[in-house]
Formats: structure tokens, C-alpha cells, sequence
């Protein structure tokens, strides 16, 4: 069970404000399948609502083992004064390279779509101070059930085992 797991239940408002920001997270994590890498997508999204910045796992694509879609999205976001007042989205529970990224810039929220086929670093956030939100959206689990059962040696090398 994750820290996530403990909070009281969302709003059904904040539910349809969540999934339209997860929408935009998977429509990043299908654009990552579609180019051959991993489906794994991310928004940052600011006070006011609008995404900000996205991103999806680029690892395969570019060669770099740091591409996760949270750390792609950070990157596209620049030099920034307001992470405290961001939420970053993400398709898929961040592991603990994303987690620690969310800690060190000091996002206040993370809502993750999924963590059935992969729980990250979870806790580590909840313990930061970090307001974490578990979607359980099944389109995202769809995703990375596929790419478990297709690709599972892909798999494996993203989340180094």
C-alpha cells in the first residue's frame, strides 16, 4: 500500500480537473509508444490550471537513460520560480530518479495515473511533503500492460533489473 493509498477520497471536481490533465500526460505516453519507446507520459501544470510543459519517456529515442517522461518534462519547463507551485502528472507511478527530481524542485503535487504495474517512489514523496494523488486510470494501466507483455525486456532496462 502506498502513502497514496491512506488519503481521503478526491472531489468529484478535482477528479474531472485531474483527468484532463492525465489525458494530456497519456496523449505524451502514446506519442512516446507510437515513436517506439516507452509509454510513459508527463504534464506540468500550474497554479491556475494550464499545462505548462510536457513530456514522455525518450530514453529509447535519444539513448539517454535519464529521459523519463517527469525528468523530460522538468527539462522542457526551463529555469523556473514557481515549482512550489506546480503539479507535475504523470502516467505512471515516477521511480525514484523522477521522485527525487519532484522533492528537489519542491513540487507541492503529483497525480499519478497508475500504480498497478509499477509502484515508485511513493512514499518517499508522501514523506517530503509531497501531496501525491493515484488516479488509477485504466487507459494508463492498459499501456504499460502492453508494453510489459510486448517489450518486457525494454521494460526490465528502463527500471534497471
Amino acid at each position: 500500500m502506498s502513502a497514496a493509498d491512506s488519503k481521503p477520497p478526491i472531489s468529484e471536481a478535482e477528479r474531472v480537473t485531474y483527468q484532463a490533465w492525465l489525458d494530456a500526460a497519456a496523449q505524451q505516453a502514446r506519442k512516446s509508444w507510437d515513436e517506439g519507446g516507452i509509454p510513459i507520459g508527463s504534464v506540468l501544470v500550474d497554479a491556475a490550471g494550464a499545462v505548462v510543459a510536457c513530456g514522455h519517456n525518450e530514453r529509447v529515442q535519444s539513448g539517454d537513460p535519464t529521459a523519463h517522461a517527469e525528468v523530460v518534462c522538468i527539462r522542457h519547463a526551463g529555469r523556473r520560480r514557481d515549482w512550489d507551485q506546480l503539479t507535475l502528472v504523470s502516467t505512471l507511478s515516477p521511480c525514484p530518479m523522477c521522485s527525487g527530481t519532484a522533492i528537489l524542485f519542491k513540487i507541492p503535487r503529483v497525480i499519478v495515473g497508475e500504480n498497478r504495474t509499477f509502484l515508485g517512489a511513493e512514499d518517499w514523496m508522501a514523506q517530503s511533503g509531497i501531496q501525491v494523488t493515484v488516479l488509477d486510470d485504466p487507459e494508463c494501466v492498459v499501456l504499460m500492460k502492453r508494453l510489459q507483455r510486448e517489450k518486457p525486456d525494454l521494460w526490465a532496462e528502463d527500471i534497471c533489473e
